[in-house]
């Protein structure tokens, strides 16, 4: 049997509210995922550092901060540079105007998760999208 699909849940920026990140972290544990949360207030080198250390399948962002349009594209463009964004999916999540979604989908990250968006439905976006190694 494969082994379980690898996740690591990180809150990038100065953003102090994790509630929804842990939300995810658990429901990923329960679906059958092995979850690595990094904890708040990570930068975009932590966050690769961690992905890359821990050779995970996916990296999915939770940032309720604003500052969405340049962590999460800083984090792609630094797993580019580490040669590892072809094995991985991104995703993000949190507090992300509608206006903002296309430009950081153009930026790869592979889909954002609004507030209110149920578990299931990132769970399975995650089995239908992971790069399994």
């Amino acid at each position: 049997m494969d082994r379980p699909i690898r996740v690591l849940v990180a809150k990038p920026g100065l953003d102090g509210h994790d509630r929804g990140a842990k939300v995810i972290a658990r429901a990923l544990r329960d679906a059958g995922m092995e979850v690595i949360y990094t904890g708040l207030r990570q930068t975009p080198e932590q966050i690769v550092a961690a992905a890359v250390q821990e050779d995970v399948d996916v990296v999915a962002m939770s940032i309720l901060s604003g500052a969405h349009n340049t962590l999460l594209p800083k984090v792609v463009d630094l797993l580019r540079e580490e040669g590892v964004l072809d094995d991985m999916l991104v995703i993000g999540g949190g507090v992300i105007p509608d206006d903002d979604i296309p430009f950081l989908k153009e930026k790869g990250i592979a889909e954002i998760f609004t507030p209110g968006t149920p578990t299931s439905t990132t769970i399975e976006f995650i089995k239908a999208n992971v790069k399994r190694k």
